[in-house]
């Protein structure tokens, strides 16, 4: 698991859960890295196409939009 359990229990705690079970957190995790793990593949084609190394917040966007 690359994120860290307690940011990932904060938000599911903030969408209005009272309690969080670890396998709740652990399945979270796992779609929100697989989903920005997507994303960032996505910026970094855009980024390459641009001719640039560097990743921009208009990459995100932008593969945000196309994903």
């Amino acid at each position: 698991m690359i994120l860290a359990k307690a940011p990932i229990d904060k938000m599911i705690r903030k969408a209005g859960a009272e309690r969080v079970g670890e396998g709740a957190i652990k399945a979270m995790a796992e779609y929100l890295e697989d989903f920005g793990i997507s994303v960032a593949k996505e910026a970094a084609a855009l980024a390459k196409h641009a001719g640039r190394k560097t990743i921009r917040a208009e990459d995100i966007t932008l593969a945000l939009e196309r994903i």
